[in-house]
């Protein structure tokens, strides 16, 4: 204890040390709250990472857009490849909710047909960059991102999975001819999806890709 005297009485005070890593919890100031909505920032992220691609993106392109700083960015959502995860993760929840609804249509037709009208409204929004995040970033990812493009392709095989048992069971229901092979017929409908979206990217006009969706459904091999 060192031996200090209060300056208006006189009388002698103790000096009390503190433990090193200790401060913060004596401290009456708990920490600073966040001065940003990090669901905004998520969003705003997601916007980068959809019209860059993963790699195309750069931290001080993401912090700018989010309005965060770099320190900000770390303690919140982690690292770049984080980041990306949870932005991915906003992408499927928010953006891809059609998939749902299309999945319970009656007839193998009828889902195919909701997924490309749900991937065009995607694809050609006003208010969303254009093309396919999934597509963007797994194409567009080198070798320095490997792990986030084998996530990307897990993903999307899980998603071609559940299309590949739907239309199996459409088969069995006899809404499917015999000959057709669900998993050609699941692959041959998510190329057309992924297509569409390289085209919307590229610029093609939305007139053009519904003119595509037609043509496939009139080929379509079922009700």
């Amino acid at each position: 204890m060192a031996d200090l005297r209060d300056v208006a009485t006189g009388r002698r005070r103790e000096r009390t040390y503190i433990t090193i890593g200790m401060e913060t919890l004596l401290s009456p100031l708990r920490g600073r709250p966040r001065e940003f909505c990090p669901d905004a920032a998520l969003a705003a992220a997601l916007r980068v990472f959809w019209r860059r691609g993963y790699e195309g993106a750069s931290i001080s392109e993401l912090t700018e857009a989010m309005g965060i700083t770099r320190p900000s960015l770390y303690a919140c959502f982690g690292n770049k490849e984080a980041l990306f995860r949870k932005a991915f993760d906003l992408y499927e929840r928010e953006k891809l909710s059609y998939v749902s609804a299309a999945l319970e249509a009656p007839t193998a037709r009828g889902v195919a047909e909701r997924l490309l009208r749900g991937a065009l409204s995607l694809q050609c929004s006003d208010g969303d960059p254009q093309g396919c995040l999934g597509v963007i970033s797994s194409v567009a990812c080198g070798a320095e991102a490997e792990s986030i493009k084998s996530e990307v392709i897990a993903r999307r095989a899980s998603s071609d999975a559940v299309l590949v048992e739907r239309f199996t069971r459409a088969q069995t229901a006899g809404d499917l001819p015999d000959g057709i092979e669900p998993e050609a017929l699941a692959c041959y409908l998510v190329t057309v999806i992924q297509g569409m979206a390289v085209r919307a990217a590229a610029g093609t006009p939305r007139a053009m890709l519904e003119r595509l969706i037609e043509t496939t459904l009139a080929v379509w091999p079922g009700r």
